[in-house]
């Protein structure tokens, strides 16, 4: 029974978001058993299933920046608030951004499937799209809901080519600028163009048109292969033309909807492509879904992002034979993610009861919420906390995503930070017993000195406090 015991505190802080009040009870009688309960085709759970898809949100977007070059003016001669292109961008920012990022901790800090979603935010952060745009920022979490969470539990291949084509992505590694030097669209840009009415153009100026490989190095660099799976700049290059003709409905002026991915063949460069040693022939939209493919089940892919997983859930150093374990699994299954999830909580190397991983800033405040049975109902309980410890919601600071080691979190200034953020957290739930939550909570994982200073504490307020400042609360 102790190991069992032992075994649901893990269960709860390592492969989920922390334990809440009721959950040690639950998973103790068979820990692993409740994990693997959690791995289901139809992926992982929606934090708001009735929220704008990315085509509506590009459409308000697209809608703003018109208003935003001619911004209205009351009799006043003033611009009406509903008109003033600042305000409304303020407004996308709280409701939209701040609505998904809410809703997103919402669902972490009361999910009874904490495995589920923390393998779901591993393959967000993976595929990271940051709210360094407007643009961006709308799209984020409908990124995340369309893209990343129905395929979670499936084949590599399909998240890979879901995340890659949804519209944010496109935007965010800007793809929509990318066009083949030898396409039809290229020749029409360099066209010099007539000078005419209110033009700024001299009569013979062109439009600057070509390649943007930002999308394609980021595939092969943080999605695929890694930065040492064996390619080199000339990869790089003809990846960025197979690419090409991908973009956005909206940008030209299409009567279709806007905001959903097109192929615009008129845009891709023509000819044949030899990417990482393969050639692929002619074939517009086909061309590019082929390199996807070939990269999806390179054995460099597995290896690379086998790595991560295994850094991501268990330690900074993780075991070789966890890692391996984790590959064999993945290229026997054809990158089946949720067999390798079933092989992560199965492997024994993954139990060992050392707590080796710190919680970023944002794990660390979901399992302070669940440790007390509570979600945050608005996004000033979290972006003003999050942002002060360097990890603004929706904003990575580059595609690498959020950093996954302790260095990067375990600051003094860090810790300072969430201390102060602690006491003003454990004031607001001071009708709680301390003593009762750290046994809740931590279960076996709780040492001796952490429960006696608990228990010493003068009061509710001191006692949770120093809970959720304890080694045992900040690892996991």
């Amino acid at each position: 029974m102790a190991d069992l015991e032992l075994d649901a505190a893990i269960a709860l802080t390592r492969f989920g978001l922390g334990a809440g009040p009721g959950d040690l009870t639950e998973v103790r009688s068979d820990p692993r058993g409740w994990l693997a309960a959690q791995i289901r085709p139809q992926g992982a759970d929606q934090p708001q299933p009735n929220a704008q898809t990315a085509a509506q949100r590009f459409e308000e977007f697209r809608v703003y920046r018109q208003d935003q070059k001619s911004a209205r003016t009351d009799s006043d001669g003033k611009v009406s608030d509903d008109k003033d292109p600042v305000k409304i961008a303020q407004r996308m920012l709280r409701e939209e951004t701040g609505g998904d990022f809410l809703a997103r901790a919402a669902l972490g800090a009361s999910t009874p499937a904490g495995f589920r979603e923390r393998w779901t935010l591993f393959w967000a952060n993976h595929f990271t799209v940051s709210a360094t745009k407007l643009v961006t920022a709308t799209l984020v979490g409908p990124f995340e809901q369309e893209a990343i969470r129905p395929h979670v539990f499936g084949k590599f291949a399909s998240l890979l080519g879901a995340a890659e084509t949804h519209p944010a992505m496109l935007v965010y590694l800007d793809q929509t600028q990318s066009i083949g030097p030898n396409s039809q669209a290229a020749d029409f840009l360099k066209r010099p163009r007539a000078r005419g009415v209110g033009s700024r153009l001299p009569e013979t100026a062109t439009r600057t048109v070509g390649l943007n490989e930002n999308l394609a190095r980021e595939i092969l660099e943080l999605h695929t292969v890694g930065i040492n799976g064996g390619y080199s700049q000339t990869d790089v290059t003809e990846f960025a033309r197979a690419l090409t003709g991908l973009s956005i409905s909206g940008f030209q002026g299409e009567t279709t909807q806007a905001g959903v991915s097109v192929f615009r063949q008129t845009a891709h460069e023509p000819g044949s492509r030899i990417v990482r040693g393969i050639k692929y022939p002619p074939g517009g939209k086909d061309q590019a879904a082929a390199v996807l493919a070939d990269l999806a089940a390179a054995p460099e892919t597995a290896r690379f992002i086998c790595g991560k997983i295994a850094k991501h859930f268990v330690s900074d150093t993780p075991p070789p034979a966890l890692v391996e374990g984790l590959i064999r699994t993945w290229m026997d299954t054809q990158g089946d993610l949720g067999q390798v999830a079933a092989k992560l909580i199965g492997s024994p190397d993954a139990w060992d009861p050392t707590p080796a991983k710190f919680k970023t800033p944002y794990e660390w405040m979901v399992s302070s919420w669940r440790a007390v049975g509570a979600s945050p109902t608005t996004i000033g309980q979290l972006a003003p906390t999050l942002t002060g410890l360097g990890q603004k919601p929706f904003a990575p600071p580059s595609p690498k995503g959020w950093p996954d080691d302790a260095a990067s979190w375990a600051s003094a200034d860090g810790l300072i930070k969430r201390m102060s953020w602690a006491e003003t957290f454990a004031s607001s739930h001071s009708h709680q017993d301390p003593k009762a939550l750290a046994a809740a909570s931590l279960g076996q994982r709780l040492t001796p000195l952490t429960a006696k200073a608990i228990a010493s504490s003068e009061s509710r307020t001191e006692g949770l406090t120093l809970l959720l400042m304890s080694p045992e609360f900040l690892r996991r």
